[in-house]
């Protein structure tokens, strides 16, 4: 039985989109049934994100797919607080954000982001920022919870 779930697993890696391959300035995303990847969303209206750079493609591909699997297998506590995935390819450094609900929820986010921070196996600091803040001002906008 182990070997078959090995299979299956080995099976879903590779039918996986890899971030990587898209142009630059591309974003993909991956959000629960029936929430769009906007901050218009009702879902996403009062949430943030807690994002993570990284300069590599390789290390972009294995962060979204440890999320993903992350998401299907609800290894998080407070999985009812996150929205989906967003992977961001840019000129000088790639991005992951895992967008949530309740901005305003400090303990939801924060065992979120500590979470989220081992399972992508990221040793930096990563930071949370609300919509509402990116909103007004997205250059600036800081980061309100870090882990």
């Amino acid at each position: 039985m182990e070997e078959m779930t090995l299979k299956v697993s080995c099976s879903l890696y590779d039918q996986i989109f890899k971030p990587s391959k898209l142009q630059l300035n591309a974003d993909f995303h991956m959000f629960k049934a029936g929430i769009e990847p906007k901050w218009e969303d009702p879902e996403c209206a009062n949430g943030g994100k807690w994002s993570v750079t990284c300069n590599r493609k390789t290390n972009l591909d294995s962060m979204w797919l440890e999320t993903l699997m992350a998401l299907i297998g609800e290894q998080f506590d407070e999985a009812d607080e996150i929205c989906g995935v967003v992977a961001s390819v840019r000129q000088r450094q790639d991005k992951l954000a895992l967008w949530t609900k309740t901005a305003s929820n400090e303990a939801a986010q924060m065992s979120i982001g500590k979470k989220w921070k081992e399972i992508i196996d990221v040793t930096d600091k990563i930071n949370y920022s609300f919509h509402d803040d990116s909103r007004r001002d997205s250059r600036s906008a800081k980061g309100r919870y870090n882990v």
